[in-house]
C-alpha cells in the first residue's frame, strides 16, 4: 500500500514538472522594497524545498518530544524483562528448597515488577520456606486486598495457621476461602477436614451436601461420607438425651455406611435399650452379611439371653448360616463350642478359621486353640501326661511370633486403632479407619505418628491462578 501510494505521488510530481516545463513563464513579486523576479519552476522547486525543510524541522522536534517516553518506556521493559527473571530464578529456587536464593530473587523481581499478586505469592512461599513466618504472613495477607488473588492469600495462611496448631483460625479462613471459591476442590476438603476434626458435624454435612451438588466429590464417598457423619450425630443425640433422634441417625447410618461394623453395632444397641429385641436381630443378621466383626459377634450373645451354653451354640449357628465362608462365622461357633465344652466342634471350627488365614494362625486363634487344649486335656486334674499339656504352651508361644489379628488401619497414617471412630486416634483424619490385618506386627507405638496438618495445594497451581491475576 505505502508502494503504491508512494508511486502515485511521484507520478503526480512528474505531471507538475512536466507541465511547468511546458509553461515556464515568470514570477514577479514586490515586497517592502524587495523585489524578486524568477520563472515559475524556480518558484515551485523553492517552495518545495521550503516544505521539506519545515517537515524535517518539525519530525526533528517531534522525535526530541519523544525521547523521554520512550526512555521510560524501555527502561520499564527492562525492568519487566529482568524482573520475569527474578520470578523464574524464585520459583526454581522454591522448588529446589534454597530459601537463601529463592528470598532474595524474589525481593529482586519485587523491586522490580512491584506487589503484584504473583511477585507478593512468591515472595510469601520464598519467607515461609526460609522460615519467616511473619514477613509470609504479611505478604499473604497483602494479597487479600486483591480480588482474584484473595484465594491465594488465604490458601497461605490457612497453611500458617495448621503449622501454628491454630485449628479455630485456620477452619475461620478455610471458611472464607470456600466461600470465596465454592466449586475449588482444595477449599472443599480443607474445609470438610477441618470441620470433621473440630467436631462440627452439622456444619460438615452442610459442606458435604452442597460439595456433592457440585459434584466435586464422587457419589459413593459422598455416601460414606455422610453415613460417618450421621454416625456421629447419633452417638451427640443419645449423649443429648435424644434417643428417638439417635436411633433414626443410626439406622441411616447402617443403611449408608455397609462396610463397617460399628453403625450396625450402635444400630443395635440402641434398638436393645428400647427392647426391640428382634428388630436388634435382624440388624446385626443383615451386617453380619456383609461386614461380620467381634463386635457384632457379642451382640448376638446378648441377644441369645441366658440360655444353657447348648442352645447358645444353636443360637450362633443360626447368625453364621448369614454368612458361613465367613472366618469370622468359624471364630464365633468355635467359641460357643467352647463354652458348652464340644471339643470335637470347638477344633473343626477353629481348623476352618485357621484354613482360611492367608498367613497362618493369628494370634487369637492361637491363644483359642491354646484355650482348647487346656480345656480338653486338663493336665494335672485328669491325670494325663505332660506332653498333652505341652499343647497348650506350644499354642501360646505360637500366638508371641503369631500375625497380628485385624484392627481398623488408617489408610493415612498406618496406625492401629482398638476402637472405630469416624477419625482416626493417631492422625485424626476422617474416614480412614478400615478393618483389616496390619501390614506388619509392628509395636502400637510405632505406628502412632503425630498429626500432620493438612497438605496445601501444590506451589504450581497456586503460581497458575496468580499468573492469571497478574495478567
Amino acid at each position: 500500500m505505502r508502494r503504491l501510494a508512494a508511486l502515485i505521488a511521484l507520478g503526480v510530481l512528474a505531471v507538475v514538472a512536466a507541465t511547468v516545463a511546458d509553461y515556464p513563464g515568470s514570477v514577479d513579486i514586490t515586497w517592502q522594497g524587495w523585489e524578486i523576479d524568477t520563472s515559475v519552476g524556480v518558484l515551485v522547486a523553492a517552495l518545495a524545498l521550503l516544505v521539506l525543510m519545515l517537515w524535517a524541522l518539525l519530525a526533528l522536534l517531534a522525535g526530541a518530544v519523544r525521547v523521554p517516553g520512550r526512555f521510560r518506556r524501555n527502561r520499564r521493559e527492562r525492568r519487566r524483562r529482568f524482573g520475569d527473571l527474578a520470578l523464574t530464578r524464585s520459583m526454581i529456587a522454591i522448588a529446589a528448597g534454597d530459601a537463601g536464593a529463592a528470598r532474595r530473587h524474589a525481593t529482586r523481581a519485587e523491586t522490580l515488577l512491584g506487589a503484584t499478586p504473583l511477585v507478593l505469592l512468591l515472595a510469601g512461599e520464598a519467607a515461609r520456606l526460609g522460615g519467616d513466618e511473619d514477613t509470609a504472613r504479611q505478604r499473604y495477607t497483602a494479597l487479600l486486598g486483591d480480588k482474584e488473588a484473595a484465594f491465594l492469600g488465604l490458601r497461605g495462611l490457612i497453611g500458617q495457621a495448621l503449622r501454628a496448631g491454630d485449628g479455630a483460625a485456620a477452619l475461620h479462613l478455610a471458611a472464607q476461602a470456600h466461600a470465596l471459591r465454592p466449586t475449588a476442590g482444595w477449599a472443599f476438603e480443607t474445609l470438610f477436614a477441618l470441620q470433621t476434626r473440630a467436631g462440627n458435624w452439622e456444619e460438615a454435612r452442610e459442606t458435604l451436601a452442597a460439595a456433592a451438588k457440585r459434584h466435586l466429590v464422587p457419589e459413593a464417598r459422598a455416601r460414606h461420607h455422610r453415613g460417618l457423619i450421621l454416625y456421629e450425630l447419633s452417638r451427640l443425640a443419645e449423649r443429648d438425651g435424644e434417643k428417638r433422634r439417635a436411633l433414626s441417625l443410626a439406622a441411616s447410618a447402617q443403611d449408608l455406611v455397609s462396610d463397617v461394623a460399628a453403625p450396625a453395632v450402635r444400630h443395635a444397641r440402641l434398638l436393645i435399650a428400647e427392647d426391640r429385641r428382634r428388630a436388634a436381630r435382624r440388624v446385626v443378621e443383615a451386617a453380619w452379611r456383609v461386614a461380620p466383626h467381634p463386635d457384632l459377634a457379642a451382640i448376638w450373645g446378648e441377644l441369645g439371653g441366658a440360655v444353657p451354653a447348648l442352645e447358645l451354640v444353636t443360637w450362633y449357628e443360626k447368625l453364621a448360616a448369614c454368612n458361613p465362608a465367613s472366618p469370622e462365622s468359624a471364630i464365633a461357633l468355635a467359641e460357643a463350642a467352647l463354652a458348652a465344652q464340644l471339643w470335637g466342634e470347638a477344633r473343626r471350627h477353629l481348623g476352618r478359621a485357621i484354613a482360611a488365614a492367608p498367613r497362618g494362625p493369628s494370634r487369637r486363634l492361637c491363644v483359642l486353640m491354646a484355650r482348647l487344649e487346656d480345656s480338653e486335656h486338663p493336665g494335672e486334674h485328669s491325670g494325663q501326661p505332660q506332653s498333652a499339656q505341652g499343647g497348650s504352651r506350644e499354642w501360646f508361644d505360637r500366638a508371641l511370633v503369631a500375625p497380628p489379628d485385624p484392627t481398623y488401619v488408617c489408610a493415612r497414617c498406618g496406625g492401629e486403632n482398638d476402637e472405630w471412630l469416624a477419625l482416626c486416634g493417631h492422625c485424626h483424619n476422617f474416614d480412614t479407619l478400615a478393618w483389616r490385618v496390619p501390614d506388619r506386627a509392628a509395636p502400637r507405638a510405632a505406628l502412632s505418628p503425630p498429626a500432620e496438618p493438612i497438605p496445601l495445594l501444590p506451589l504450581s497451581d497456586g503460581l497458575a491462578s496468580a499468573g492469571q491475576s497478574a495478567r
